[in-house]
Parts: C-alpha cells; sequence; structure tokens
C-alpha cells in the first residue's frame, strides 16, 4: 500500500512539473529535449524529438532536433550513429549555418573509433582525417578547427605504421610481389615521412632482386636515388648491387 502511495506521488510530481515556455509545441518540444539532455536523460529526450519531427516535420524547430538528436547518438558514445546522423544532416542542409560544427562532430565520431593498437581496422582513422581535413581546408578560421591538426598526425602515424607492417609482414613471409606493391603504394600515398618512404624504396628494390626481376630493379633504383635520403643512399646502392649479380 505504501509502495503505491510513493508511486502516485512521483506520478503526480511528474505531471505537475511546469513544461517550458514557447510559441509553439515545436518549441516547447525542443526546450523540453534541451533540458533532459541537460540531465543526461538521452532516451526522453530522443522520445521529445522524435515527436517534434514527426508532428512538426515543417516547424523552424525540425533542422534543429535533427542536429540535436545527432548530438545525443554522439552523447551516448554510439560514435557509428552520430557519424551518420551527422553525415545525413550535412548532405541534406549543405548550406547549414553550423556546418563546420557538422563537420568537426563528423570527424570526431570517426575518431572516437580510432583502435588502440594499428593491426586492427583502420577505416575510422582514414575517415576522422579526410573529415579533419575538410574543415581545415574550407573552415580553417573555425573554433572547431583547433587541434584538428595533431589529431590529423596522431590518425596517420597509425595508418602509416600498419602499411609499414602490412609491407613487412608479405616481405618476411616471401610474399615479394604483394609487399612490392604495398611498398609502391606507401611510396605514393605518404611522402611526408622520410624514413619510411627510404625504408620503402630499399624494400621496392630488395623484393624486385627476390624475384629475379633486374629490368624492375634497374628501373626503382634509377626512379628512387634522386629521391631518397643521402643518408640511405648507400643502403639503396647495395640492393641493386645485390639485384645485378
Amino acid at each position: 500500500m505504501r509502495l503505491l502511495i510513493v508511486t502516485f506521488c512521483l506520478a503526480l510530481i511528474s505531471c505537475s512539473t511546469p513544461r517550458p515556455e514557447g510559441k509553439t509545441e515545436a518549441e516547447v518540444l525542443f526546450k523540453e529535449a534541451q533540458d533532459l539532455i541537460n540531465d543526461s536523460r538521452y532516451i526522453l529526450a530522443t522520445e521529445k524529438l522524435n515527436t517534434l519531427r514527426s508532428q512538426y516535420p515543417y516547424s523552424f524547430y525540425a533542422t534543429h532536433a535533427e542536429l540535436l538528436q545527432a548530438d545525443v547518438l554522439f552523447k551516448q558514445e554510439n560514435y557509428v550513429e552520430a557519424a551518420a546522423a551527422y553525415i545525413l544532416f550535412k548532405d541534406f542542409h549543405p548550406k547549414h549555418k553550423k556546418k563546420a560544427y557538422v563537420i568537426w562532430k563528423i570527424a570526431e565520431s570517426f575518431y572516437a573509433q580510432i583502435p588502440d593498437t594499428f593491426d586492427r581496422d583502420l577505416s575510422a582513422a582514414h575517415e576522422a582525417v579526410k573529415y579533419y581535413q575538410e574543415l581545415l581546408n574550407f573552415h580553417s578560421d573555425s573554433e572547431y578547427s583547433k587541434g584538428s591538426i595533431d589529431k590529423i598526425k596522431l590518425a596517420q602515424g597509425m595508418i602509416l605504421d600498419k602499411e609499414r607492417y602490412i609491407g613487412d609482414f608479405y616481405y618476411k613471409t616471401n610474399v615479394f610481389d604483394a609487399a612490392r606493391y604495398r611498398y609502391l603504394s606507401i611510396i605514393d600515398r605518404f611522402k611526408s615521412d622520410p624514413m619510411l618512404l627510404a625504408h620503402s624504396m630499399i624494400r621496392v628494390v630488395e623484393s624486385s632482386h627476390k624475384l629475379k626481376d633486374k629490368e624492375s630493379c634497374t628501373k626503382y633504383f634509377n626512379q628512387f636515388k634522386e629521391q631518397i635520403e643521402q643518408s640511405n643512399l648507400k643502403k639503396l646502392q647495395s640492393a641493386y648491387n645485390n639485384c645485378l649479380r
């Protein structure tokens, strides 16, 4: 009996909670959702936003509700769904005044999905770099661009480590055609890391040697000798000399 009385009282208090003021029901629903989000009551907030969007799709607040739903997903750490929601918003509202914020949140959503080690799927790292770079290219003056360069470097560092790991794996397991292909891809795509470039150039020549492909040895040596750092030129020359024997 006592439990029923307590439950009834709580329900009565809940029902008597004053709603925010607003000129329209859509505005009231939006403000209610904001209050719920501030209280970390995300499920109830989502229900309010769904009601707003379904019952008042042409309201001024419908678009705001769409973006706020993406924010809720991010706050819930549902980063895959959040990224999809922000991308959808960006596609449907390409000229929205919060476009810089949306691009930043897309990048942040992918960045949050990057694994701790490079030996796992790094698709999220590639996407994070893509959107951080878009933010820097088109909204460099935005407050949201701060920290983007550091996060790009971290993500690219993991990508580079994985590319080298795969190339070295193929080389060490005597799959020299695949190794050479991977090292050539590194040389073509990642020109900002001199050490990785030198390692890849040398391994391309060594892989060609293992494949008994003297013609490619000469081709790649002549191509790389002008590009490789002088400190590694002797190693490249040595790999080429071994190939000619």
